[in-house]
């Protein structure tokens, strides 16, 4: 019925989506979800660049990054997603994900990510570790990162700090910029203090 797959999936998708009503929040994950997917390049793959172009333009379409579990994202490869995709993509973010391995536990502060990505987003999913208790580190220093994004869009001088500053710098003291390692001190002081404060309820 359909001459390939990407024309096929966005017609179903933009039937399924107007027959909802058109729904604020309609996500969409492609078969080519992350740049080690695309063939040769995400901005010049044809199932995305289809995509792009037929999929209805408030309809989110998910993206993990260069690979499926990415240690970093760059806002240049986001702006090459974004250009295909007609849209901000939405980051599927498989940084503490170990569903396909259940040795693999991440414990460590949410990294890896330039300062201003907020800006090229359209929104952002984080894939926790499936251990529900391993997950408070990872919640906790994603929330700080995002405050600390919040302070970017409200003070754009701070977007441009991404040219000098590098993933996952600890500078963050300094210039008010997001800092791992400052965002793990705190989620462990609070991740302490929860622990304690359940030591206490009585019959644990």
């Amino acid at each position: 019925v359909f001459p390939s797959l990407a024309q096929a999936q966005a017609s179903v998708a933009n039937e399924v989506y107007q027959e909802l009503g058109q729904p604020s929040v309609f996500l969409f994950c492609p078969t080519e979800y992350c740049s080690s997917l695309c063939s040769p390049s995400p901005s010049q793959s044809c199932y995305l660049q289809t995509i792009g172009q037929e999929l209805l333009p408030d309809i989110g379409v998910i993206w993990t990054g260069p690979k499926v579990v990415s240690q970093e994202l760059s806002a240049v490869l986001l702006e090459e997603v974004e250009a295909v995709l007609r849209r901000h993509p939405v980051i599927w973010d498989n940084l503490y994900a170990n569903d396909y391995d259940c040795r693999r536990v991440f414990l460590g502060p949410y990294m890896g990510r330039a300062p201003g990505l907020m800006s090229k987003l359209h929104g952002l999913l984080l894939n926790p570790n499936c251990e529900l208790q391993a997950n408070f580190i990872p919640i906790h220093t994603l929330g700080t990162w995002f405050q600390s994004e919040l302070g970017s869009c409200a003070h754009p001088d701070h977007a441009g700090m991404e040219a000098v500053a590098a993933l996952g710098d600890n500078q963050g003291a300094q210039d008010g910029s997001y800092s791992p390692q400052e965002a793990l001190e705190l989620a462990l002081r609070d991740w302490v203090a929860e622990i304690n404060q359940q030591a206490l309820e009585p019959g644990r």
